[in-house]
């Protein structure tokens, strides 16, 4: 039996920063605007214009930061998204500064 590919999509505003606790196997793809990644301790700068597409084969936290506002569409066969989370746990999704632009796929 083939996993069913979970998405989720985010529309980012300018210098805004999008946490993704474990980045393993998620396709991360800018669709609009332009997106900076990185990767908890990895070297490389990855900056991600309109169709261009990521992803990691490691276990890592993956910042990704608008460079200018953005769309940006994750892709995986498994999401973790906290639809609404208990006041005292932390959804492992978070997006800074803004919360606002979020949409399911």
């Amino acid at each position: 039996m083939t996993p069913r590919t979970q998405r989720l999509s985010l529309s980012l505003p300018k210098k805004s920063i999008f946490t993704l606790p474990d980045a393993h196997e998620v396709d991360i793809e800018c669709t609009s605007g332009a997106v900076w990644i990185t990767l908890d301790h990895d070297r490389r700068d990855i900056v991600l214009e309109p169709g261009e597409r990521f992803r990691s084969d490691s276990h890592r936290r993956a910042l990704v930061a608008a460079l200018e506002p953005s769309c940006v569409r994750f892709s995986a066969a498994k999401l973790s998204v906290a639809a609404a989370p208990a006041p005292a746990a932390r959804s492992p999704w978070r997006l800074w500064p803004h919360a606002h632009g979020m949409s399911p796929a």
